[in-house]
């Protein structure tokens, strides 16, 4: 199907709020909104998600401040009644403000996780060492919340290139209590947050109603991709974890984006419920190690070669997709 056409048919089924342009003074219009979702029969199964956000950051590459995100990614969640885990990078918050954006999370109930204090790549040139004392150097930063949860999120999800660097560091988080943070459904929101930052840049009143459709529909085509991939590795539906990040898009139209979820027959839970489901104590033996967990238990079986890339997402991806539709 054309990717316009994709656009188009997914988001007609979605009520969406109308966006307004990005310029000081309108930011207002993005308020969370309540929407209204179908009845559908209760007896059915529905696919269950939790929202899990990397990477809190003070400085926004737009005109909305922290303080303004915070407070309307916050909103959202509570106005679904769930928590989030939100995954600490420490060089991020790393100041004083850095203790009021994670207080106002930790108040709110959600859980406070380690993702290491400088977001290196482990698949690279870092070695064990270097790693092992940045992911210990973020302890400082989290642990002053009631919620700190002992769970790891690798940066840009990579666990390792070499079988020594990959059990080490684990053997190293099942020593400090730790157990890792999986992403099942794996995007590249980042992008779409980057591309809408570089438009706004050059034109400043630019409606960013076609940056959110575009996410939207991203989201749900990921979304789709590894709930199938799962349940034919597995034979069952887990629950599962989205991978968003703490940016001024997800800040602006994250009620949109659960909206969404909910029409296409999603359930939002707790991060802590779906952290319970036993997938999440897998541990693929997958080199490079790595990428969304269900992607990497499907490498491992070997039967899944023809539907699985490298990595399993990245903008190289989406940048020809959006530079067909303008974006």
């Amino acid at each position: 199907m054309d990717r316009r056409k994709f656009l188009d048919s997914t988001l007609k089924t979605i009520s969406a709020v109308s966006c307004a342009p990005i310029f000081p003074g309108a930011l207002d219009a993005f308020a969370p909104q309540q929407s209204a979702v179908p009845a559908r029969n209760t007896n059915a199964p529905r696919p269950q998600l939790a929202i899990t956000m990397d990477d809190p950051n003070l400085k926004l590459d737009s005109s909305l401040r922290w303080p303004d995100a915070n407070s309307r990614i916050l909103r959202a969640l509570d106005s679904r009644n769930i928590k989030a885990a939100l995954f600490v990078c420490g060089m991020r918050v790393d100041e004083p403000d850095g203790s009021k954006l994670l207080s106002a999370w930790d108040q709110a109930g959600h859980m406070i996780c380690n993702h290491s204090y400088s977001h290196l790549n482990y698949c690279g040139p870092t070695s064990y060492a270097d790693f092992a004392v940045d992911f210990l150097r973020n302890e400082k930063i989290i642990a002053p919340y009631r919620n700190k949860t002992l769970l790891f999120r690798y940066p840009f999800l990579k666990e390792g290139d070499t079988a020594d660097k990959r059990d080490r560091f684990r053997t190293l988080l099942k020593e400090s209590g730790y157990r890792v943070g999986h992403v099942t459904i794996d995007a590249s929101d980042w992008y779409v947050d980057e591309r809408m930052a570089d438009r706004l840049i050059k034109e400043p009143k630019f409606n960013i109603k076609p940056y959110r459709d575009y996410l939207i529909a991203h989201l749900l085509d990921r979304a789709s991709f590894y709930r199938q991939l799962a349940l034919d590795v597995l034979g069952r539906d887990i629950r599962h974890t989205l991978l968003v990040h703490y940016n001024t898009l997800n800040a602006l139209v994250l009620p949109d984006v659960m909206a969404a979820f909910e029409t296409a027959g999603w359930q939002w839970i707790d991060a802590s419920l779906a952290f319970q489901d036993e997938v999440f104590r897998s541990l693929p033996k997958t080199l490079p190690a790595g990428e969304s967990l269900v992607w990497a238990l499907a490498a491992e079986t070997g039967r899944f070669k023809d539907r699985l890339r490298y990595p399993g997402e990245d903008d190289v991806y989406e940048e020809p997709k959006m530079k067909a539709l303008g974006l």
